[in-house]
């Protein structure tokens, strides 16, 4: 492959929180769109989306589709995710509200805690995903 056969589109929708940093919110590249890792901000509000794991999964589940959505991809079509929680105790709550978004097929993952998270969020997950658009 040559380096005229990469393709790289950069993705950007408001339904989805802003970048807070230098990273785009995902990349299209040679038919695979990945995503940057998720907290759970309301796109609307820019504010924490509640204070307890299962809302926080809620709402970084919907920023991942949105940006899949927007990607021309969705959460059916992910291979990849990899999750990073603040305590480790958190993932039987989290785990239920993941696995709702896969109720198929579902995708590769790691989990791991991690020390700290952005605006002290209790969760983030980027995922990698097949772009069917």
């Amino acid at each position: 492959m040559t380096t005229n056969d990469v393709r790289k589109q950069v993705i950007q929708t408001e339904s989805a929180p802003q970048a807070i940093g230098p990273y785009s919110q995902a990349v299209v590249a040679n038919g695979m769109v990945y995503t940057a890792g998720q907290i759970p901000l309301d796109p609307a509000t820019g504010q924490v989306a509640g204070d307890d794991i299962v809302s926080q999964t809620a709402q970084v589940m919907q920023n991942l589709s949105a940006l899949l959505e927007a990607s021309g991809s969705s959460l059916a079509q992910v291979v990849k995710t990899t999750c990073f929680l603040a305590n480790l105790d958190d993932f039987p709550a989290f785990n239920e509200v993941y696995g709702r978004s896969f109720l198929t097929r579902a995708p590769a993952r790691s989990t791991v805690q991690v020390a700290k998270l952005p605006m002290g969020v209790l969760i983030e997950v980027e995922c990698a995903a097949l772009v069917i658009a």
